[in-house]
Formats: C-alpha cells, structure tokens, sequence
C-alpha cells in the first residue's frame, strides 16, 4: 500500500513558485527557450516607475533576453530571498554581469495556468 502524497512535500508544477523557479533557472543556464516557455504568450513586462510595459509578448521577451542579456559571459541572477501571495511572487535577486557591480532587483511575478502574465521589477539605487 503506497501512502498518500502530501502536497506541502512537494512543489506543484502549476505552483506559481515553480514557475518563477523554472524561469530563473534557465535565466542562469542561459536557455532561451526554457526561460520564455515560463511566460504567457501575452506576458507584459515592466520596469516601475515606468508607466508602460517595457515588454509586450513572448517574441518581445524573447528577443530582448536573446540580444541584450543572455550573450553576457558574466550573467547570474542569485535568490536572494522568494516570498509567494496567492499568483505572486516576489523574489530579491541579486543580478551579476550586466553591469560592472551585481544589480538588486525585486521581481514581482503574476502568474497563471498559462505562464507568467506580467512581471515588474524594480531596481535597487
């Protein structure tokens, strides 16, 4: 007789953290196509106080990450800390290689069945 699971011994796939998780992931192997396969079609990014998206799109997304970070020798984003309301997650991460000294970023995840909709960062200093 196997035991029933309990959900709190394992983190669900449609779990909004999972996605953050699987996004940062590929974000630090620098696999384009794992890291937008985390986001909505529709996904809209943006950078606060900026009072419009920044990105619109899968095909946005992915061509910013492809020409402006994931080329990068130095890219690594480190979890600093992840805090999850409801769909959101809120992660600190420290961000090397994309400026001569490591970036604080809050990154503010809205998540859905279909993927990440929207994210907002917002840059330390």
């Amino acid at each position: 007789m196997n035991p029933t699971p309990n959900p709190a011994d394992r983190l669900d796939s449609l779990a909004p953290a999972a996605f953050a998780q699987r996004q940062l992931d590929a974000y630090n192997a620098r696999d384009l196509a794992a890291f937008v396969a985390e986001y909505a079609e529709d996904v809209e990014v943006w950078r606060l106080p900026n009072p419009e998206p920044v990105l619109v799109g899968r095909e946005a997304l992915a061509a910013h990450y492809r020409e402006h970070r994931f080329q990068l020798p130095g890219l690594h984003a480190e979890l600093v800390k992840r805090m999850t309301f409801g769909n959101k997650v809120i992660d600190h991460e420290r961000v090397h290689g994309v400026q001569a000294e490591p970036m604080e970023v809050a990154a503010i995840y809205e998540v859905a069945e279909r993927g990440i909709t929207k994210v907002w960062f917002v840059s330390g200093g």
